[in-house]
């Protein structure tokens, strides 16, 4: 009797899992398809644009200064050879701050204008579960699904139709 009860509260688990339904969706194809993709990609490279223009600037600002450090003769005064390259070696620090901050205003702005399509896309995925009584979908364009057998279900269409895509 003892291992009859063993073995059900051990099979339980199982039986359980059975139950459970679970799908795939391909979140990345879903995004792909979002019209607010293009808008987000269109206001990304207006601002990198601006920022691309204003590097060119400061870029051409730096040129200038170290070809006229270049352009010095022999009989300029040490001092202000110093104080010119320490302009320059200032403003290349400038440079590279700037660029830096740019890269994460950057990574930044395309973080705040791809939230909403990522919240928008995990509650289409959501209800499309809740309606079709789906326990676990699992986003298959994060490669971590090592096989998905014949019987599997492929939510992506159900999600695309969901948020009105094609």
């Amino acid at each position: 009797m003892k291992r009859l009860m063993i073995a059900l509260i051990a099979a339980a688990p199982l039986c359980l899992a059975a139950q459970n339904k679970i799908a795939t969706v391909d979140v990345q194809a879903v995004y792909n398809a979002m019209p607010e993709k293009l808008e987000a990609e269109a206001q990304l490279r207006n601002v990198s644009q601006q920022y691309k223009h204003e590097y060119e600037t400061v870029q051409q600002e730096f040129n200038q200064k170290y070809a006229d450090y270049q352009a010095l003769d022999a009989s300029t005064p040490s001092t202000i050879k110093e104080r010119r390259m320490q302009e320059i070696q200032e403003n290349d620090k400038k440079i590279q701050a700037f660029l830096k901050q740019a890269n994460a205003d950057l990574d930044k702005r395309e973080q705040e204008l791809n939230a909403p399509i990522k919240a928008k896309i995990n509650a289409a995925i959501k209800a499309v579960g809740d309606e079709l009584g789906y326990t676990y979908i699992i986003d298959s364009s994060k490669g971590s699904i090592v096989y998905t057998g014949t019987d599997a279900v492929d939510l992506t269409s159900n999600v695309k139709a969901k948020l009105g895509l094609k």
